[in-house]
Order: structure tokens, then C-alpha cells, then sequence
């Protein structure tokens, strides 16, 4: 039995040691927060997808990557207020153009889309600027942990928004990964444009600074935009946590933003280099979280008429069926590209049919634009799918069975489901729709969220890669 000092000197020494500084450690943990609820979102009524939706998203997915209109899209738009059966279609797609875009023009020989925006004004009411940069700026993850937050689609699908908490405030902002800039509304805007949108007010966080002299100035193509200025403040998304993160406070922003309440920005998630900061580029949330993230990775679920989740630093497994199946990513222009040569209808036998293609993948384009041939072979397989002059795209009876489409991913066959690619009816009848899937006009293909409803799509920073694999 041991003696009452042996205990004594064992319960001491217990207690030093339970006492005794243990080395930090970072925990690399998962985050879930809750989505937010958004005021101002408005159901269309008689069909869950809003008319008309679909050659509005097609015009803008165009643009977007400064692609010519078709020629049946610019002839609508050329009759805009024409007093023809598709002048309100017109007037809509030529708006859309409006901001700095000329209507119907399929030239490429000038940039075309460019939103019109006035010279960032001196910043007001802004908090005091920062001493100027002597070097690179430092960042961290405050957390090290991972990041997980809903996705909620809105407008039948057109966009998917999450909560995002910039200086401690939460906005709802869209992301893009074929985009890198992080912008988004605030208070410097004026009372007007900031009517029903939520607003990021940097004189109300404590970690906001400004950067002096920086400006940025961005065009999607679609005729949307949005300039000012720039400062920094600590980005929280669903948990993994940028300190000292660029923030591009629009002091102008396109009319297509304005009208879109539902949203206060974006957050691009393509590679650095096409951030739009000067004099100085900026680096994404991405880039500046990648070393911290348990994994350099992101991860996008997006589903149809449902709240999915993008994730920073894990792979949900129970997101997706199967392996994902990995390819290598071409950085050159600064997107998620990959190569994409075949595809097939229904399960049949794949054909190559664009040798040398490539295609990138696009949160921010709400269709799926591949090649002419690939949109031939598989609407050939669509009873009643015509290219509609009307509308400038191909459209299909909506009672119709759409068959799946198998897409090439960098050597894999990745599945589109028929269901998906019914996108949204043409007009209150409900009896003709829209096709998610239209043709490019230019490459490379560009495959937006009728995509990624069909697939669960992780993208690794690490080495460049992107891995698709069907949705669970």
C-alpha cells in the first residue's frame, strides 16, 4: 500500500503536469452556419421558374465572357420597342445590354457590354485610412478551420446566394468562381440604389481599413459592373476566417445589380490574377485562406429549387455518390478550365465531337453552353426541340422527357440530368420552355449552374483540379 507521501507526491505531480502549458495547436474543424432569410425574394406565380428567364440568362451569360450574340438573340433585340410579338422580351434583353451595351451587335471587334460607370468619387464617411503599404499585406485564418454555408437559389434558379459576415456584419452575396473580385454594396452608395439591398457599412466595423489610392473597376460582359474603392477587413465564411481580406466597396454599380435586391455582391473564386484592384492586384478569399484550410480545397453543391452548402477546407463525402474523379486544371486566362471533347445522349456511346475543346466551370453563369455540336446531338434526341427565332435560343414542349446528357470532363463522362436542363417555360402558358443547355458561340464552353445541379464539383488549390462526381 503506498505511503500517504508517495501519494502526496503523486497527486503533486499530477497536478503540474495538468497545469503545464500545452503547445497551440490549430483545430482543424468544420463550421455549419444557418442560411439567411432573404425580405425581398419574390416567387413568380403559375411556374416555379419566373418566364422569360431563360433568354435573360442567356444574353448575360454572352456577355459575361464577351461572347457575339447569335444572330437570332440580336435580331430580337434590334426590334426592342419594334411593336413585334417579342418586343417586351426585346426591351428586357436590350435593358440588360443597357448599361453600356449595344444592342444587337455581334461585332468582336470592340468591347461591347461595358457598363457605363462614373469616376469613383472621393471616399466619404469612411473611416481613416490606413498608413500606406509598405509590402505585401500579411493574411490568416483566424480560425484554421473549415467553412460551411448554405447556398439558397433564388429567382428559380438564376443565381445561388449565401450569408457572408465582412467587419461582423452578414450580407447575402453570390459566388463566382468565374469571377475574382470581391465587391459589394455599402453605404457610400446612394439611398436610391440602396433600396431593399442590405448594405455593408465599413464606418461600423473596428477592423475595416482603407487602401489608400486603390481602385477597382469591374464588367461582366453583360452589360453588369461595378467600381470605387478598396479597403480590407476580416471576411468570416460559415467560419474559415480571412483577417485583413480586400474589400471593393462599389461607389457605382450597373442597373441589373440595382434591380437585383436579393443579392450585395459577389465573391469571385477564380485565380488572382483577374482580380481588377489597381495599382495594386488583389487576392481572393480562396487564395488568402489556402494555406490555412485543412484542405486547399472548395467545394460547390448547388440543387435544383433547394438550399445546398459551399464548404472551404473539406470534401463532404456524403454530398456525392461514388469517387470524385480528378483533372487537371489549365490557369492560364485565370479560370477553372478543363478539357472537354465528347459527349453522349441517354447513355449511348460517347462522340468526339470537339476536338481541342475546353470548358470552364462557372458558379456565376446560371446555363450550360457547350458546342454547337454538342447542342445538335443532343436536342436531336428532344421531340418538338426547335431553334426558336422568338426567343433566340432552343426551346422544347414543356410536357417533354429530357434525356440525360454525359459530358467530358477531362476523360470522364460527368452526367447532366434530363430534369435539369428543362430550364424555365418561355411565357405565362407554361406550354414551351427554355433548354439549360444552348450553344457557344466562341470557346471555351462555359458550364454554369445546370451543371453543377447535376454534379457535386470540388476545386483544389492545392494543384490545380477540379473533381466532379453525381450528386447523392
Amino acid at each position: 500500500m503506498p505511503s500517504f507521501l508517495q501519494t502526496f507526491l503523486l497527486l503533486a505531480l499530477v497536478s503540474f503536469v495538468l497545469a503545464a502549458p500545452f503547445p497551440e495547436q490549430v483545430q482543424k474543424r468544420s463550421f455549419k452556419v444557418e442560411r439567411v432569410a432573404n425580405p425581398h425574394f419574390k416567387r413568380s406565380l403559375g411556374h416555379k421558374r419566373a418566364p422569360g428567364a431563360g433568354p435573360r440568362a442567356l444574353v448575360r451569360a454572352y456577355r459575361k465572357f464577351g461572347m457575339p450574340l447569335p444572330e437570332a438573340l440580336g435580331a430580337i433585340i434590334a426590334n426592342a420597342g419594334a411593336g413585334s410579338s417579342a418586343a417586351g422580351l426585346a426591351t428586357e434583353l436590350s435593358d440588360i445590354l443597357g448599361d453600356g451595351g449595344e444592342a444587337g451587335s455581334t461585332s468582336k471587334g470592340k468591347e461591347k457590354g461595358k457598363p457605363k460607370l462614373r469616376p469613383s468619387p472621393a471616399p466619404t464617411g469612411l473611416p481613416s485610412a490606413a498608413p500606406p503599404a509598405t509590402g505585401v499585406p500579411k493574411f490568416s485564418n483566424s480560425t484554421g478551420g473549415a467553412g460551411s454555408v448554405a447556398n439558397t437559389p433564388e429567382a428559380g434558379d438564376v443565381e445561388y446566394l449565401a450569408p457572408v459576415t465582412i467587419g461582423g456584419q452578414t450580407v447575402n452575396m453570390d459566388f463566382d468562381s468565374g469571377s475574382s473580385d470581391l465587391w459589394v454594396f455599402n453605404t457610400q452608395l446612394s439611398l436610391n440604389t440602396l433600396s431593399g439591398h442590405m448594405a455593408y457599412n465599413p464606418a461600423q466595423s473596428s477592423t475595416f481599413q482603407l487602401l489608400p489610392g486603390s481602385t477597382f473597376s469591374i464588367s461582366y460582359g453583360d452589360g453588369s459592373g461595378a467600381a470605387g474603392n478598396v479597403g480590407t477587413d476580416t471576411v468570416n465564411i460559415g467560419g474559415a476566417t480571412v483577417t485583413g481580406q480586400a474589400i471593393e466597396l462599389a461607389t457605382d454599380v450597373s442597373t441589373s445589380f440595382v434591380t437585383d435586391t436579393q443579392s450585395t455582391g459577389l465573391i469571385g473564386l477564380a485565380f488572382s490574377k483577374l482580380n481588377t484592384v489597381k495599382p495594386v492586384q488583389q487576392k481572393t478569399f480562396f487564395d488568402n485562406a489556402l494555406a490555412t484550410l485543412p484542405e486547399p480545397v472548395f467545394t460547390a453543391d448547388l440543387r435544383h429549387n433547394a438550399a445546398g452548402t459551399y464548404e472551404f477546407g473539406a470534401i463532404d463525402s456524403t454530398k456525392f455518390s461514388g469517387p470524385l474523379a480528378w483533372t487537371p486544371v489549365n490557369t492560364t486566362s485565370g479560370f477553372w478550365q478543363f478539357t472537354s471533347q465528347a459527349f453522349a445522349v441517354g447513355g449511348g456511346a460517347p462522340s468526339t465531337s470537339v476536338p481541342g475543346g475546353q470548358a470552364i466551370a462557372d458558379t456565376g453563369t446560371t446555363l450550360m453552353l457547350a458546342d454547337q455540336s454538342v447542342v445538335d446531338g443532343y436536342y436531336s434526341q428532344v421531340q418538338g426541340a426547335v431553334n426558336n427565332a422568338t426567343v433566340g435560343g432552343v426551346t422544347f414542349p414543356c410536357s417533354a422527357t429530357l434525356p440525360d446528357l454525359q459530358i467530358d470532363v477531362g476523360g470522364t463522362m460527368a452526367t447532366v440530368r434530363g430534369d435539369d436542363i428543362n430550364f424555365a417555360p418561355v411565357d405565362q402558358t407554361g406550354t414551351t420552355c427554355f433548354g439549360g443547355l444552348q450553344a457557344t458561340t466562341v470557346q471555351p464552353q462555359i458550364y454554369g449552374d445546370i451543371f453543377f445541379k447535376s454534379n457535386f464539383v470540388a476545386f483544389n488549390g492545392g494543384n490545380n483540379s477540379l473533381g466532379v462526381a453525381p450528386h447523392q
